[in-house]
């Protein structure tokens, strides 16, 4: 759409991320290749995704960029990160730093699947802290959170708002999909 356009969402609400770029639309068809890179082991899916994201996402990545996986709890659960996969192979391609472990969900949260736009918001709102052993190894740099899937923004925004409160100066949100809905609808 140009530089300087806003969805209607970030007119509307405004985030406390900066930019937020996704590769594409989550159609039936890219909820099949999320589903399938997040519950069957897929990594080759990942690099076919994390391929679309650089592209899509160029003016986020550089060397001032950190990239940020959301979700590290769910690894225990999947024996996989899709996040985590995606930001690996994003900073491969793109030549981005990865801190997989700047981020720590200290608060338990139910899954956001089926939750509509304020029940996302409340269920991760305070979930994230930032760990400040290993803030100091950001510097002055951005941070990218990636993740396979932008719903509403909420885990999104609750991460950003950790890293503001820390002094984080810029944090953008790189993501495969994108849904594009309602704000009441449940997803």
């Amino acid at each position: 759409m140009g530089e300087g356009a806003l969805s209607v969402q970030a007119i509307a609400n405004p985030p406390p991320f900066a930019r937020a770029r996704s590769a594409v639309a989550y159609t039936d068809l890219a909820r099949k290749l999320v589903s399938k890179m997040k519950y069957s082991d897929r990594p080759e899916i990942a690099l076919f995704c994390a391929r679309m994201m650089v592209s899509a996402g160029h003016e986020l990545l550089g060397p001032d960029a950190v990239l940020v996986p959301l979700h590290p709890a769910r690894q225990r659960e999947r024996r996989y990160n899709q996040s985590s996969e995606l930001a690996r192979t994003i900073g491969r391609l793109a030549k981005c730093d990865l801190h997989t472990d700047l981020i720590v969900r200290h608060k338990r949260t139910i899954q956001q699947v089926g939750l509509n736009a304020s029940q996302r918001a409340r269920n991760v709102d305070g979930a994230f802290r930032v760990d400040p052993a290993r803030l100091d190894r950001l510097g002055a740099r951005r941070v990218v959170l990636v993740d396979d899937v932008l719903t509403t923004g909420a885990t999104a925004s609750a991460a950003a708002k950790a890293l503001k409160r820390v002094g984080v100066s810029q944090v953008d949100v790189l993501s495969f999909a994108r849904v594009v809905f309602d704000t009441d609808m449940t997803v």
